[in-house]
């Protein structure tokens, strides 16, 4: 990715909104999707970007870092999926083919983490199915 610093660290952010209102979205987020978010992040955005802040510090670490926030203040999945819309629709030169299949990849590794996708999970992955098109 080749945008500036802080257009990656909005998108990360962003996606740290809509991976939390994904989690959020039955009323509660568990552990099992926590641990998915870290493990997404881990495998797959770290490998698309590299990118530090000037702490050394990799910029998708703000994925986490806002899904974290966001556990502790209790924002509403619409709340946070319209935070994600906002910017997408502000900065769509950011959302790539790549980037958008990766958010529909996170996003249903997070619904799937537990044992089945239950029907407020599977309006969300909707929406966002619908937003990235």
């Amino acid at each position: 990715m080749n945008y500036t610093y802080e257009i990656k660290n909005e998108l990360y952010k962003s996606l740290g909104n809509l991976f939390y209102a994904v989690a959020i979205c039955d009323g509660s987020v568990y552990l099992k999707e926590w641990d998915k978010v870290e493990e997404m992040v881990r495998k797959y955005w770290r490998k698309m970007d590299n990118s530090k802040d000037s702490n050394g510090t990799d910029l998708v670490d703000q994925i986490e870092i806002i899904f974290d926030w966001l556990l502790e203040y209790e924002k509403t999945s619409d709340e946070c999926f319209e935070e994600f819309r906002e910017f997408y629709e502000k900065n769509p030169q950011v959302f790539t083919k790549k980037v958008k299949s990766l958010i529909k990849k996170t996003s249903k590794a997070i619904a799937n983490s537990l044992l089945k996708k239950n029907e407020s999970e599977k309006k969300i992955l909707k929406r966002i199915d619908l937003l990235l098109k």
